[in-house]
């Protein structure tokens, strides 16, 4: 049976909403032309409670690949806390940014109530085809601290005779050797066939336990990291020779341009920086360019000199320019620096806040019952003070009398 591996498509991301709507649509219908059966490792959509026009893409979406063909492969059994309403072999798991507490419907439920999908977070799904059996395994993404407490109580294990899968959405250590709760990729369960994540928006192959694991990316741009200068795309994999290709599809195009400060004054720091950025104009339809300033300024200079966002304007119509910098001033040296250290390069920001918030409560002595994660979530997911507290003390209280 042939396996596509899509992740991350983000539905409803703001930065390049087209983009995300785009790349998602054409990743999963090629997926869907040339594979027996889809598996989503997470993150369809961009927000936990995504707005109704963002969830008629995702509804419109689906049901185009749910009815792109006859599919010959089926669900034909489910061990899992809800019910299903298709047996088409589309598979998927709620990620990190459709996490809702445990008693809420996420917008991968409502995919799977409407019978486009079927959401193997915390279940077991078996897909046949001519005899040949697949029985994949998934946990939706969680909180890091939760995610062994979570493996280790639903302690899961391949089948005999059936060709098997682990899917799941959180950071690996391994990959990103930036907090202690990330899980290492040789505490992951033994025996399956093929371990699939998603949450990291490039592609990773490596080996566990022996065997593939595989991470195709997210199909959308979205932290402006070098890691993402590579194509977009998928996975498709072979369950009869185990061997797998990455699809490529088509993707607004993903430069990084970097401007050594060191010695310079800013206009020849705009200079070279507007010549640079120039070379990629033309080569691609409105490409993404980041322009990246290192180095360490002197002569008197500081950071706040070297302004190029009249540059990015100048562009604007042929290229998104993106303005980062990572210029040494040992003049304003802050904590706020080492959001740019290469150390976290790798780590969202939401996952460095998460990350910062719980080594912090951990020091004070947190011992609350609430996850640390959850308090984090309702603290960070409104934009208006008053109701963030209010959601974070009706969620510390909400067993109180």
């Amino acid at each position: 049976m042939k396996i596509a591996i899509v992740s991350d498509l983000h539905l409803g991301y703001e930065r390049f909403y087209e983009d995300a709507y785009l790349q998602a649509k054409e990743a999963l219908e090629k997926a869907s032309s040339m594979a027996d059966m889809l598996i989503i490792p997470g993150d369809l959509f961009d927000n936990r409670s995504p707005k109704p026009e963002v969830l008629a893409q995702g509804l419109n979406i689906f049901r185009s690949v749910a009815s792109s063909k006859e599919w010959e492969a089926k669900v034909t059994s489910y061990d899992g806390p809800r019910e299903i309403y298709t047996n088409l072999p589309i598979l998927a798991i709620s990620g990190t940014h459709e996490r809702r507490s445990e008693e809420a419907e996420d917008a991968v439920d409502l995919l799977g109530l409407a019978g486009l999908l079927v959401n193997i977070s915390e279940a077991r799904a078996i897909v046949e085809k001519n005899g040949e059996k697949v029985a994949v395994y998934g946990i939706g993404g969680i909180s890091e601290e939760r995610f062994r407490e979570v493996l280790k109580k639903k302690d899961p294990k391949p089948i005999d005779s059936m060709f098997n899968v682990f899917v799941f959405h959180q950071s690996v250590y391994d990959l990103m050797p930036f907090d202690k709760n990330f899980i290492y990729l040789d505490e992951l369960p033994k025996g399956f066939d093929l371990y699939i994540d998603g949450h990291i928006h490039s592609k990773v192959e490596k080996t566990v336990h022996s065997k593939p694991f595989l991470i195709p990316g997210s199909t959308v741009l979205t932290q402006l990291k070098e890691e993402e200068t590579e194509s977009k795309g998928f996975f498709l994999f072979d369950t009869a020779s185990k061997e797998y290709k990455f699809i490529e599809i088509n993707s607004r195009k993903f430069y990084v341009v970097k401007v050594d400060v060191t010695g310079k004054n800013p206009s020849l720091v705009l200079k070279e920086a507007e010549e640079k950025i120039n070379a990629f104009i033309g080569k691609d339809d409105k490409p993404i360019i980041r322009l990246m300033l290192i180095g360490e300024a002197g002569n008197g200079f500081k950071e706040s000199d070297f302004e190029l966002f009249a540059l990015a304007k100048k562009f604007e119509g042929k290229a998104i320019v993106e303005v980062s910098k990572n210029i040494t001033d040992k003049e304003a040296e802050s904590e706020i620096e080492a959001l740019r250290n290469k150390a976290i390069e790798n780590i969202s920001i939401k996952d460095f806040g998460t990350s910062m918030f719980l080594k912090e409560l951990e020091s004070n002595g947190y011992k609350l019952d609430v996850s640390p994660t959850d308090l984090f979530e309702a603290l960070s997911s409104e934009k208006n003070k008053e109701k963030a507290i209010s959601k974070a003390l009706s969620l510390l209280f909400k067993n109180a009398s």
